[in-house]
Formats: C-alpha cells, structure tokens, sequence
C-alpha cells in the first residue's frame, strides 16, 4: 500500500491489498463482504467503501437521514431498490446510482456471479435507519 498521509496526503490501495472482511460495525455479518477505506485512508468528511455481494446476498433496507450516497457497480449485476414504495432498478456493471437523504435503499444480487459495489457517503457520519433487517 502506497500510504503518505502524513507527508503527501494520499493512499493507493492496489487490489492485491484489498482485504475483504465482514463490516466492522457488523461483524455478524458473512455473507457481504467489504473494504473499509476509512481503516487504510485519513478520511474525515466523507465515507468510502467496496462491498461484494456474493451471488444470493441482499443487503438491509434502510435510509441515511443525512448522509447523500453515490454507488459505482464495478462489475457483476446487482440491482437495488429505491424509493417509497420500493422500486427494483437493475444496475449492470458500470451504473451510477445517487442517493439523496431520506431515500430507502437496498442492494441485493441475485444473478449467478459476485457483485462489487463501490459506495461514497458524505458527510462522514452516518445517521441510518435500519427499514428491514
């Protein structure tokens, strides 16, 4: 890993040195996986984090109250529901997904291949609901 934060003020985290582990806030969970980039970068404004989701993973229903999410799919085909009702919106490799506060969200992967997800919050802290465990 490529760390100078205290000197240069950035960090490289090549995909060799990507450890994927259950969440830290969570560490019940087994099935999704991610890399926590907060635990590898000085971060302190925004979040940062590479989920994989397993074929057959779904995460939890929920919605940040103040925290505005933008999601990169890497690769596979996850899909995610949005809104209220919730909506099913399919989201191939490549799709954008911006989530505005106060907007119901949750990913899942239901195809036959793993999925990795790429999440950005700001600001950094956190203030979600969980809607559906």
């Amino acid at each position: 890993m490529s760390d100078d934060r205290g000197m240069a003020g950035f960090t490289i985290l090549r995909p060799d040195e990507q450890e994927f582990a259950p969440p830290s806030w969570r560490p019940e969970e087994q099935v999704r996986t991610i890399v926590e980039l907060p635990l590898y970068a000085n971060m302190q404004y925004s979040r940062a984090n590479l989920w994989r989701y397993p074929a057959g993973a779904t995460g939890r229903l929920h919605r940040e109250h103040a925290q505005e999410e933008v999601f990169v799919v890497v690769s596979g085909s996850p899909a995610v529901m949005l809104g209220d009702p919730p909506a099913r919106h399919e989201a191939p490799a490549g799709t954008l997904v911006v989530v505005e506060p106060g907007t119901p969200l949750k990913w899942f992967n239901d195809s036959d291949a793993d999925a990795l997800i790429f999440a950005y919050g700001a600001p950094a802290q956190s203030q979600a609901e969980i809607i559906e465990p």
